[in-house]
């Protein structure tokens, strides 16, 4: 079950119930605030904390597109399409590296665009982000095109940071930003840099749930936990501590299957003994 975006000091929602029978509400009641028995286990509370994007391949899911401007800002859109740097408040120690959103306006959806290198982001609109031929960003396309195409280039030099790739990678022009007396927050969001600066660095913040790497650890850590039960259920027999140990470190290492053979070649000696 997908579970829908939550930000720092949300309060849980509770879902009110109507009844002429007040018997029959205030026990409505009492089960809608209780927990779910359809929660979904394999995605606990802190999975949807937020982590930065090492590569390209990382990228999957809810994101955040943190700006290089001297307070940190991050690509944003609202209701009718119009982007725009939107200041960014769920900081530790005032460094952008560890932002993550309060505002439904500063998150996009990023995939992969089938057949070609490049990623679309879709706003909470549902519109995708766009660039024009004269640098102009927007978020008004329903559907993704030549303009909704972004080449996600790694920086050789900087860990974690990335050069967004604007019009589908067909032109050298890149994501930007530029000051700005006229937008809000001082900063103006461009997609017609010519070349690679400070301006044109950004960095990506996404949901931890969605990280391959991070997502490819805690399945094996789920691998590796196994109950004494479940191993006698395997082996056939009653395991005394030591051999529940030795099988628990072989299904970390690998080689359970062969450890499970010797343990239970060893109970049916002792059987016979």
């Amino acid at each position: 079950m997908v579970k829908p975006l939550t930000f720092k000091g949300d309060k849980p929602k509770k879902r009110k119930v109507r009844s002429d029978d007040p018997e029959k509400s205030s026990t409505k009641t009492r089960k809608t605030t209780g927990p779910d028995p359809e929660a979904d286990d394999e995605n606990p509370p802190d999975d949807t904390s937020w982590v930065s994007a090492d590569a390209p391949s990382d990228l999957g899911g809810p994101i955040v597109l943190v700006l290089p401007s001297d307070k940190a800002t991050c690509v944003a859109s609202d209701a009718n399409g119009v982007v725009f740097a939107s200041e960014l408040e769920n900081l530790i120690d005032g460094d952008a590296g560890t932002a993550e959103p309060h505002d439904v306006r500063q998150v996009w959806v990023v995939t992969k665009v089938a057949g070609t290198e490049g990623y679309s982001f879709k706003g909470h609109h549902g519109k995708y982000l766009s660039c024009d031929n004269h640098g102009i960003m927007s978020a008004t396309a329903s559907a993704v095109g030549h303009y909704e195409s972004f080449i996600v280039i790694p920086s050789p030099d900087i860990g974690g940071t990335f050069y967004l790739q604007t019009r589908g990678g067909d032109a050298e022009s890149f994501l930007c930003v530029k000051e700005s007396a006229k937008a809000s927050s001082g900063v103006e969001i461009r997609g017609d840099a010519e070349t690679i600066s400070f301006e044109t660095g950004v960095r990506i913040r996404m949901q931890a749930r969605f990280k391959p790497r991070l997502r490819a650890t805690k399945e094996s850590k789920a691998y590796e936990k196994i109950s004494k039960k479940e191993l006698e259920e395997l082996v056939g027999r009653s395991l005394d501590d030591d051999e529940v140990k030795r099988l628990r470190r072989a299904r970390r290492e690998g080689n359970f299957h062969e450890e499970m053979l010797d343990v239970k070649v060893k109970g049916k000696h002792d059987k016979w003994a």
